[in-house]
C-alpha cells in the first residue's frame, strides 16, 4: 500500500500535558508505518464538556501505508499507552487523538468517522491545523482549512509556541 497524508489532533488536559503531547507525536514516529511530516505550534483552549483544566491541543501531519481503521487502532493504543481513560464524552484525559482526515476519504463506520465529523466547527483543531496544512481540501466541505479556519471564532484559543518549549 502506497503512504496516505493524513492529518491527527492532539490534546491533553492532565499531568504533564505539553510533555505527553511531545512524546506521543516520538511514539508514533518510531511506529514502523507511520511517519510525522510536520507538527503544530500547541495552543491552548478552554475545556468544552465538565470542569477541567484547560486543554493543550496541536495537530500533526502523517504518512501511513495503514487503513484508516489500522491507524485509528494505533492512535487509540498510544492514548491507552499514556493512560487515557474513558470516564465521560468530553471529560479530561492524559491524551486524546482524533483522526481529522486520511488522505480524501470519506469514511463513515460505527467507529469511524472521517473526515472528523466536528472539525469544521472548532476552531482549536482549525488554527493549528491551518498552521501545517492552509491548503488541505476537506473533501466534504470542499474547502480549504484556511478557509474554514476563517470561518470560526478563534476566542478562546491561546498559541503557547512550538511543543518541545520547556515548560
Amino acid at each position: 500500500m502506497t503512504a496516505v497524508p493524513c492529518a491527527i489532533a492532539l490534546g491533553s488536559n492532565l499531568g504533564n500535558s505539553r510533555k505527553t503531547l511531545q512524546q506521543a507525536l516520538t511514539t508514533l514516529a518510531h511506529c514502523p508505518d507511520i511517519d510525522v511530516i510536520a507538527q503544530s505550534s500547541l495552543y491552548q483552549t478552554v475545556a468544552i464538556g465538565p470542569p477541567q483544566p484547560d486543554i493543550l491541543n496541536a495537530c500533526a501531519l502523517l504518512k501511513t501505508s495503514l487503513s484508516a481503521q489500522d491507524l485509528l487502532h494505533q492512535l487509540l493504543a498510544t492514548e491507552q499507552h499514556f493512560g487515557r481513560v474513558r470516564r465521560e464524552r468530553w471529560g479530561p484525559r492524559t491524551l486524546d487523538l482524533d483522526l481529522l482526515f486520511y488522505g480524501q476519504s470519506i469514511i463513515t463506520e460505527p467507529a469511524l468517522h472521517v473526515p472528523h465529523p466536528r472539525l469544521r466547527e472548532r476552531a482549536f483543531v482549525l488554527i493549528p491545523l491551518a498552521e501545517i496544512a492552509p491548503h488541505w481540501r476537506d473533501p466534504v466541505s470542499g474547502q480549504l482549512i484556511h478557509s474554514l479556519c476563517q470561518a470560526v471564532d478563534p476566542t478562546g484559543v491561546q498559541p503557547l509556541g512550538p511543543i518541545s518549549a520547556s515548560s
